[in-house]
């Protein structure tokens, strides 16, 4: 795994290019492996990785090689290539990263811009997938879609998840021009699927930009669209059950009459997502969540609701990046939590944790500040007592820096012990989290464009 982060990382200081003629032309150099496997691009602003997992469980229980490719990675980078549901192989993906590097070469001396990291990296995935024999992919965009590196799969199917304001800087101030940079992956003859019911303005803005693509057809699902016959799911949160229909809707779109609906539902209910309110302790439970942008606060904020009354105090472990939309991701969340303990996440874009104790004070919160995550953490589990309830989120970083720590081993031992589910190990070398400075339902979090680092 060092290697592979070591081939990336000195692509990191090229920073953010925008434009496809670059990955284009390393694409046709490598032989444009995309081609060689049939895909599903999902776009949107959350709720895109847990789609395309669930998507690739779904093609391979039709006994194809299935495969995905997903940003941002949470504990380590070979996350993101995906191959009958599981990392590919470190060492067959450092290969393709040489190779690509080698090619990638020869590519900057006639580009104005050298490629970046992510580019660099969509491309190794691609031809590392192609090399083992994938036969279908669900790719997942970074931020946007128009410029995105992985906008040269002319994908026949294209899921949009949601849109909310994200990344205004890049993508338009407007959620009108958010969709159509993510729409603009749509190729002539894509069917469009959009989980955007219930939305009347969007709704029509997703037909009418479809159609300019020259989209076969555009079928819309409710936000909370359901598989009604499907068994309760291993990735948790109400809104993985909209992220499954989506992703059914396009297996079947991409497999027409050979698709089996028994089979795909099995599969993809066994899918695990990591950093999506996912469980580390118990007494007090203490959850991780990965929601780092406002949409995906408030869908945090709504699971946390569903969870019902808890007896001890709801405490937030919360740290964000300084150019995320701090009021609108800790506004939603106000109601969820009794106090909050914030910290910074690791990385230099971190916002001060006093400076973010202060903007949580403003919206009403009980907030105070703590030097790292583990203490932040463990201050927070202590301020909750056994029957209370932790959760840490905010920030991608975050989620990476407590995985691996069992919160159990963390807290007194009064406080009482249980088995923790966690895994991996924190930080990351050479990556930065979420997007560059200036997109998955509703949870949690987007990732980044064409251009830049890869963000977590």
């Amino acid at each position: 795994m060092r290697r592979l982060e070591e081939l990336l990382e000195r692509r990191a200081a090229f920073g953010v290019h925008l434009g496809l003629e670059r990955i284009g032309a390393l694409l046709e150099r490598l032989g444009d492996p995309q081609r060689t496997f049939r895909s599903i691009h999902v776009v949107g602003t959350n709720g895109k990785s847990s789609t395309a997992r669930f998507a690739a469980a779904a093609l391979g229980a039709h006994g194809l090689r299935a495969g995905a490719y997903l940003s941002p990675h949470v504990t380590d980078v070979a996350e993101r290539v995906q191959l009958a549901g599981a990392p590919l192989d470190a060492v067959r993906l450092s290969a393709a990263v040489e190779r690509v590097e080698r090619e990638a070469t020869v590519v900057d001396t006639t580009s104005a811009q050298p490629l970046t990291q992510f580019e660099v990296l969509t491309a190794a995935a691609f031809l590392a997938l192609a090399d083992a024999g994938a036969e279908a992919v669900a790719v997942e965009a970074g931020l946007g879609g128009r410029f995105d590196a992985t906008n040269v799969i002319a994908a026949p199917v294209v899921l949009l998840t949601n849109v909310g304001l994200e990344h205004v800087e890049q993508l338009g101030p407007t959620r009108d021009a958010i969709a159509a940079e993510k729409l603009a992956v749509v190729h002539r003859g894509a069917v469009v699927i959009a989980g955007v019911g219930g939305d009347t303005p969007m709704t029509t803005v997703v037909r009418r930009l479809a159609g300019e693509h020259g989209a076969r057809s555009v079928h819309i699902l409710e936000p909370d669209a359901d598989v009604v016959d499907a068994p309760p799911l291993e990735a948790r949160g109400g809104f993985q059950r909209a992220n499954l229909a989506l992703a059914l809707a396009g297996v079947r779109a991409l497999l027409g009459s050979d698709y089996r609906h028994d089979e795909a539902v099995a599969a993809a209910a066994a899918v695990v997502v990591a950093g999506r309110l996912q469980q580390i302790g118990e007494r007090p439970l203490t959850l991780l969540d990965g929601a780092h942008n406002p949409h995906g606060a408030v869908a945090l904020a709504r699971e946390l609701g569903r969870l019902g009354h808890v007896a001890g105090r709801r405490v937030g472990v919360l740290a964000i990046l300084a150019d995320k939309d701090v009021t609108g991701i800790v506004h939603p969340l106000a109601s969820a939590f009794d106090h909050v303990i914030t910290t910074a996440a690791p990385g230099p874009r971190a916002l001060d944790p006093e400076l973010l104790a202060d903007r949580c004070r403003g919206l009403g919160l009980r907030a105070e500040a703590a030097g790292s995550p583990e203490a932040a953490l463990l201050a927070a589990r202590e301020l909750a007592g056994p029957d209370g309830l932790v959760v840490a989120c905010g920030s991608l970083t975050l989620v990476a820096a407590l995985l691996g720590r069992p919160a159990d081993h963390l807290a007194p031992p009064d406080a009482g012990q249980g088995p923790a589910s966690s895994q991996g190990v924190g930080a990351r070398r050479g990556f930065t989290s979420e997007q560059p400075p200036s997109d998955d339902g509703a949870g949690p979090p987007p990732s980044q464009e064409s251009g830049g680092r890869l963000g977590s």
